[in-house]
């Protein structure tokens, strides 16, 4: 009878080490989940930071495109409303508006040469793509990091746990890549060389 009841002992305190184990596993995922968010969060204030000056050195040479600078504008603030949320889809939703709205304002500055040279633009421009880079690391180990614990609150036995314990997945944070034009090649545009 006593080996029963060690035995029925061993069994318990198994169960409930296994438990914490997976407890605490949980935990730690949804931390990191929630770390990757901020790490997002972060590139996504830097961007937005940045567009303001952005569209100031665009405003002193392109005044008449004030529509352009005005949809840029608009869309960062509902971008940064977006933010406040914390809600991916929403985020990514607003944040493909602005980064429409951005391409809109550099196909403006595709018609000054003068600010194409200066270098504040360039500097600005360089910013927001290594910004933008930054972002898109943020993104991918967000997601992964979702992955993980979205994998884990659904894989038996720690969905019991989650059930219990009121653990939820995370949504992805997608943002749509921006449009790639592909170069048109005209070859016979193209001059042959001259022989010397």
């Amino acid at each position: 009878m006593a080996i029963v009841l060690i035995l029925i002992l061993v069994v318990l305190v198994l169960m409930g080490g296994s438990g914490v184990l997976a407890y605490n596993g949980l935990i730690r995922r949804r931390n990191r989940t929630t770390e990757s968010w901020s790490q997002i969060d972060v590139e996504l204030k830097r961007r937005h930071d940045l567009i303001p000056n952005l569209v100031r050195t665009v405003q002193g040479y392109a005044a008449h495109e004030s529509g352009t600078l005005q949809a840029v504008t608009a869309s960062r603030s509902a971008a940064i409303s977006a933010g406040a949320s914390a809600d991916p889809a929403a985020v990514g939703k607003a944040e493909n508006a602005l980064s429409s709205s951005l391409r809109s304002l550099f196909a403006v500055a595709e018609s000054y040469p003068a600010l194409r040279a200066e270098e504040g633009f360039l500097a600005l421009q360089e910013q927001l793509t290594a910004t933008e880079d930054k972002l898109e690391f943020a993104r991918h180990h967000y997601n992964a990091s979702a992955q993980d614990f979205n994998t884990a609150i659904q894989s038996f036995p720690r969905s019991l746990l989650a059930s219990r314990f009121d653990f939820h997945p995370f949504a992805f944070f997608q943002i749509d890549p921006p449009d790639r034009e592909v170069p048109t090649v005209d070859f016979a545009k193209v001059t042959p060389p001259t022989a010397s």
